[in-house]
């Protein structure tokens, strides 16, 4: 399978930048074997560093949005149908669509940095109908920076790319970790203050 995708991105790389966009739109070719190596290929001067950055980060974008779309108009109809039958009501559809449209741009974003979920994510967001611009834009802020520090790894490395994926996962993964625990604090936090406010306005109600 290795070897397989490795002939593939070899094919793209005939096609230059617009090869990095569309082996990035294919969420199956893992993105830590394509910018790792696009930056072997740059230290080569076969391609410009910041045109593989640029075609890499829009394509770490369109690849998250066919996922999207699967999850918004496959997933969907599906759960709407069936989720009844694995205990996902109607309500608890609505919950998780007003959770998306509030954070959703957050979960969008920090997930990027965990490798394996990076990929999944999309699908659960556009199950829930997340707004696809904002879906794009938080996924382009986070895809940028990861795309430059796997390129610049893979010019650095140069023959040595395959050795990218670990050295930058070490950094990564817990980058990912503290923006998730992060994010569970400050929804207890509020979930807290509005218990609290509730408690307030009954109190002074009985009065």
């Amino acid at each position: 399978m290795e070897q397989l995708i490795l002939d593939l991105v070899n094919w793209f790389k005939d096609l230059s930048y617009i090869g990095i966009f569309l082996a990035l739109c294919i969420e199956f070719i893992p993105a830590e074997v394509v910018l790792p190596l696009a930056g072997f290929w740059v230290s080569e001067g076969d391609m410009l560093f910041w045109g593989v950055v640029i075609a890499g980060s829009l394509g770490g974008v369109v690849g998250p949005l066919t996922l999207y779309a699967v999850g918004r108009y496959g997933g969907r109809p599906i759960l709407e149908k069936y989720g009844k039958y694995f205990f996902m009501s109607p309500e608890n559809l609505e919950k998780a669509d007003a959770f998306f449209a509030k954070h959703g741009a957050f979960v969008a974003f920090s997930a990027r940095f965990l490798p394996g979920v990076r990929t999944v994510i999309s699908v659960p967001c556009g199950m829930a109908k997340m707004n696809p611009w904002v879906f794009s834009l938080y996924t382009l802020l986070a895809m940028t920076p990861i795309t430059f520090f796997y390129v610049y790894l893979g010019v650095q490395l140069g023959e040595n790319w395959s050795d990218v994926k670990p050295i930058l996962n070490q950094y990564l993964v817990p980058i990912g970790i503290v923006l998730v625990i992060l994010f569970v604090v400050y929804l207890l936090i509020k979930r807290r203050k509005n218990q609290k406010a509730e408690s307030l306005s009954d109190f002074l109600g009985k009065k």
